[in-house]
């Protein structure tokens, strides 16, 4: 029930964007304003484009199959190409017969024969990175950027979605794993500032590694953690070092990086003679401080 009421609004809402298109002498939907209307080569049923199809039917439509379109000015149905074979309008001002994308908005839209689809933005204000396999913004060629093989074929770590041929802008942090921007924005309100991927910091966080070492700095350990060592892994420089344990978090030793995200790999003790006999003050708080990862909100 509730996805017939879904269909029903989608197909609603696309006959008001398609009813005041037509007030202002524009065609199309809410996604794209062009002069023709797709016939779905998977169900025959017809559609203003591709994501029309997908918000009201079951299955997907692969805009690579399509094959015929009809003209929303004569209404001729026809094979797919530039211009109506009837009336000679222009389907679209933007239009690739690869992809068979038609729009009247200018997007600054392209082709790239390497990515396989046609993206937005410019092609001068992009290059494509053979390793990476996608485009990538120019300043990027200059500055550099950390190289992930094949990374746009992969799913946005937070939602899981495609991003290759997503229409939605995506974040790329320093590590190189691509997120949508969206999901991006929405992990740091949550709180959360590691990639979900690799959990290397996504931002630069100087300044919360240094309200971390004043909060350490008026916060003594009891006495019997006076030599309580543990081993660590920073999840942004990959050192390994050995600290002294504090319930705020443990710092990475390295001097060039500094930071607490950081996760214990083993437990290691080092105490006194005279206390030797009593329990490890580590054996009851394994999982206190196992992990001074920055993946957390409760920081005061």
């Amino acid at each position: 029930m509730d996805k017939k009421n879904d269909v029903q609004k989608v197909k609603n809402l696309s006959e008001i964007v398609q009813t005041d298109n037509a007030e202002s002498n524009e065609k199309g939907c809410m996604h794209y304003k062009r002069k023709a209307k797709f016939v779905s080569p998977c169900c025959g049923k017809v559609y203003s484009c591709r994501f029309c199809h997908d918000d009201a039917e079951s299955h997907a439509f692969n805009r690579k199959q399509l094959e015929e379109l009809i003209c929303t000015e004569c209404e001729t149905r026809q094979r797919v190409q530039t211009n109506c074979e009837k009336c000679g309008i222009r389907f679209g001002r933007y239009t690739c017969l690869i992809c068979n994308l038609f729009d009247d908005d200018d997007k600054s839209q392209y082709h790239c024969d390497m990515c396989g689809i046609c993206r937005v933005g410019g092609k001068d204000r992009f290059f494509h990175c053979e390793v990476c396999n996608m485009c990538l913004p120019m300043q990027l060629k200059t500055e550099g950027h950390r190289c992930v093989e094949n990374v746009s074929r992969s799913n946005c770590a937070v939602c899981l979605e495609d991003i290759h041929h997503s229409r939605i802008p995506c974040h790329i942090p320093s590590c190189g794993h691509l997120l949508h921007r969206t999901c991006f924005e929405q992990l740091l309100v949550s709180g959360y500032y590691a990639c979900p991927t690799c959990q290397q910091s996504m931002l630069d966080m100087k300044q919360l590694w240094n309200y971390l070492d004043n909060e350490i700095s008026v916060t003594p350990m009891p006495n019997e953690y006076e030599n309580f060592f543990v081993d660590i892994l920073c999840k942004d420089c990959h050192e390994e070092s050995t600290v002294k344990f504090h319930v705020v978090g443990l710092k990475c030793q390295n001097a060039e990086c500094g930071g607490y995200n950081t996760t214990r790999t083993q437990k290691r003790t080092t105490v006194n003679k005279a206390s030797s006999s009593s329990t490890s003050p580590g054996s009851n708080n394994d999982d206190a401080a196992s992990s001074s990862s920055i993946n957390r909100n409760n920081i005061a």
